[in-house]
């Protein structure tokens, strides 16, 4: 005697896999839960591997490789943001626009390929001006998928924010009271920070990625220097600059000067937020940096307007995603089938304007038509199967 539990029974084809299921509800003990599994493989099972469950529901027709893929996001999701996009793939959203391209580019193809049984006899069954319009609404499909993941994929992983300044600017006593946790060193000693430190938190249902970073300064110090070449790669990555500056230490032509150099460093949106007010008139220091637009002034060390700071982000990321079409792509691997996609489209526009002949139009279409069914699992190899479900859990 093990333990009493209650079992039930999923018959296919309308359980998760498909299959005939038995699911065995125990209580919550560890030593219980081994010595199941170890009754239940002494008995002849075997147990599952990862993303088995899930792998087997795609093999049965339950759903295409990018439901499968959302089952993997649903389980991870960290906000009300990435739930959401997660919820939406996995009810089929994104396969469905996959589903008409490819009807679209497979009755061209058919025709295309038609026309090669009849070529002696001169026919042209698909019209190259109707093809061609395809082509290009099909293009403008495709593009706007394809820029939607840059949004898509800040969304799955987190918004990375760069918190950048000079050395004792407060950038470690900020991300702590960010995180309300002391999570880096703070000291009074210039350039203590000399590599990345990162964490999140969810800000309203977004997931930011806040890094600290080094200061930024001119140094002989051979390893304070790769933490400052870090972190300006980091600000090369990052969606947003946190830039702080100590409201004492720095003028406004100065701070202008830092600004300057800065953006020549990053594409990401900047937040200029002038730290340590609480040591500082703050009537003076409004009136010193009045003509910086939205500039925060906030006290890190007595998180006086860390909430302001905050507010701003989801502002920031509002302004982003405002836009946010129906559909959006949140996988690096859809993104880039996509773009292989686009480009075959793009030959078989070239050729239609070359009018090249049926053979060499169809050999680009079933190009187009594979990386599409790369996408949804109707073209797969076992290596890109293997590698999407190895990400799995054991028990999905």
């Amino acid at each position: 005697m093990i333990d009493d539990v209650v079992l039930t029974v999923f018959k296919g084809p309308n359980s998760f896999t498909g299959e005939n299921i038995v699911e065995i509800a125990c209580h919550g003990s560890q030593y219980i839960q081994e010595q199941l599994l170890h009754l239940l493989v002494k008995e002849g099972a075997r147990l599952a591997t990862a993303g088995e469950f899930t792998f087997r529901a795609f093999l049965n027709g339950k759903f295409d490789l990018t439901q499968a893929e959302a089952v993997a996001d649903l389980i991870s999701s960290h906000s009300a943001t990435s739930h959401h996009v997660a919820m939406q793939q996995m009810r089929g959203g994104f396969s469905g626009k996959i589903k008409v391209l490819r009807d679209n580019l497979i009755n061209f193809a058919s025709l295309v390929e038609l026309e090669l049984d009849f070529s002696e006899e001169d026919v042209e069954f698909a019209s190259r001006t109707e093809l061609s319009k395809n082509i290009v609404s099909m293009q403008n499909v495709i593009d706007k998928l394809i820029r939607s993941f840059e949004l898509g994929n800040v969304i799955k992983n987190g918004v990375p924010v760069c918190i950048a300044g000079k050395p004792n600017a407060g950038k470690s006593t900020l991300l702590n009271g960010l995180l309300d946790e002391d999570r880096a060193i703070v000291s009074d000693i210039p350039g203590t920070t000399r590599d990345t430190i990162e964490d999140e938190i969810v800000i309203e249902g977004v997931r930011f990625r806040f890094i600290d970073t080094a200061g930024l300064r001119k140094t002989t110090d051979s390893i304070e220097s790769q933490g400052v070449a870090r972190t300006y790669e980091t600000m090369k990555k990052a969606s947003v600059v946190i830039y702080l500056f100590d409201v004492h230490e720095l003028t406004s032509t100065e701070l202008q000067k830092e600004l300057d150099e800065l953006k020549a460093h990053t594409q990401a949106e900047i937040i200029v937020v002038g730290n340590k007010i609480d040591k500082e008139d703050i009537a003076y220091t409004k009136k010193e940096f009045a003509h910086f637009k939205d500039i925060l002034f906030i006290s890190a060390k007595e998180k006086l307007n860390l909430e302001e700071l905050k507010v701003k982000l989801i502002d920031l990321f509002d302004e982003k995603s405002n836009n946010i079409p129906e559909t959006i792509i949140t996988n690096a691997r859809h993104a880039e089938a996509l773009q292989h996609t686009y480009n075959a489209l793009t030959r078989v526009k070239a050729g239609l304007d070359k009018k090249l002949s049926g053979e060499l139009l169809a050999s680009d279409i079933r190009d187009a038509l594979h990386h599409l069914g790369l996408i949804t699992g109707e073209v797969s190899t076992d290596d890109l199967l293997q590698s999407i479900f190895s990400r799995f859990c054991i028990g999905k």
